[in-house]
């Protein structure tokens, strides 16, 4: 491919400073996150952080249809499966990490436009950035059980910091957010129009940033297009099932949560529709989100990021995530053979292993 995977712009405002500009530009594999992508993104950042021109940094997407759909898991494939590649594998997540990290603690705003679908690790890019926007559009989901993984990014900190125990249902279910959703559980911080997004940006560009308070300058033009958005704003169906997932959650072992959740499986709304994902789910990794939620309700940002490398090299080197992708994008038969079938028949021994750094090998 001859085009670079994110584009690196930089818009000068009325007053002679810059508003940074990164782009993913992948949209035919919906912008997923390469290695590649993160080494230009990361060093990019840096200079932006030290530039005192720069004023504030724009983060989007080429194309309608995602701002980033997740980790590139194909290379992640191939470094379980290809001889001698397993370290491919520990260095993506290390640098994605660190990225997430990088933008999580940037000292400048970040305005990340989340149009299209966000998952995975395009949720991980979004969610650190100080100002995130979210359009009518806007899908988002953290659906990583499906294929032998668990929410990581940093999701041991932001799932617990949402309301409720909706960030427990929402990394058991891998439910599918639309941007009510994501104000409610605090993932996004506005609700603008995607039609107004140009608007949005020479408003920016135009305005007075000399001696003010950048992150106030953000602020005021996303309010003032957040109200007129207001005719195109969606209902919350987290917001509306919101006791009965409190009610479905409130218990004391995974199992009991699982069983009462699939009670909704022959419901035709949204909630009924949310916990299909289930049966499909790999046993071993709703037992580690489960272990890893309640263990990180406590934890930094900085801790959770480090349990969760210890947590996805072990993912690398244990086979389920490997066999939920072949699953899923190699061999398409949908029929991943997880080891083992349903949760009362899981090793506890085994999940403690994915926590532990010796097990690395």
């Amino acid at each position: 491919m001859s085009e670079q995977p994110i584009i690196f712009e930089e818009w000068t405002t009325t007053g002679g400073e810059l508003i940074a500009v990164a782009r993913l530009n992948t949209p035919r594999n919906l912008n997923s996150l390469s290695m590649e992508m993160i080494r230009l993104l990361k060093p990019q950042l840096t200079r932006w952080a030290e530039d005192e021109r720069v004023c504030a940094v724009w983060l989007e997407a080429e194309g309608d249809k995602a701002f980033c759909a997740g980790g590139d898991i194909v290379s992640l494939y191939r470094s379980m499966t290809e001889p001698g590649k397993l370290g491919e594998g520990d260095q993506f997540f290390t640098e994605e990490y660190e990225l997430d990290y990088q933008i999580h603690t940037f000292p400048k705003p970040i305005i990340c436009w989340g149009h299209g679908i966000v998952m995975g690790g395009g949720i991980g890019l979004m969610v650190g950035a100080s100002h995130r926007v979210v359009t009518e559009h806007s899908k988002l989901a953290m659906p990583e059980v499906s294929i032998g993984l668990y929410p990581d990014i940093g999701a041991g900190w932001f799932l617990n910091r949402m309301p409720g125990r909706t960030g427990l249902f929402l990394g058991l279910t891998g439910a599918r957010m639309n941007a009510a959703d994501a104000l409610f559980t605090g993932m996004a911080d506005r609700f603008v129009k995607q039609e107004l997004k140009a608007q949005v940006v020479d408003t920016l560009v135009a305005a007075d940033w000399q001696g003010a308070d950048s992150h106030a300058v953000v602020s005021q033009v996303l309010r003032r297009y957040e109200q007129q958005s207001q005719d195109a704003v969606l209902e919350s169906p987290v917001r509306q099932h919101y006791d009965e997932i409190q009610q479905a959650t409130d218990a004391d072992s995974l199992e009991q949560v699982v069983s009462r959740l699939q009670e909704f499986g022959s419901r035709n709304d949204w909630l009924g529709k949310s916990v299909k994902g289930l049966a499909a789910a790999s046993p071993t990794s709703l037992a580690l989100h489960w272990q890893h939620y309640h263990r990180s309700r406590l934890h930094s940002l900085a801790q959770v990021l480090d349990n969760e490398l210890v947590m996805a090299k072990q993912c690398l080197r244990k086979g389920e995530f490997a066999e939920g992708i072949r699953a899923l994008l190699i061999d398409k038969d949908m029929q991943p053979r997880w080891r083992y079938a349903a949760l009362g028949e899981i090793d506890n021994s085994w999940i403690d292993e994915f926590f532990s750094q010796e097990a690395e090998g």
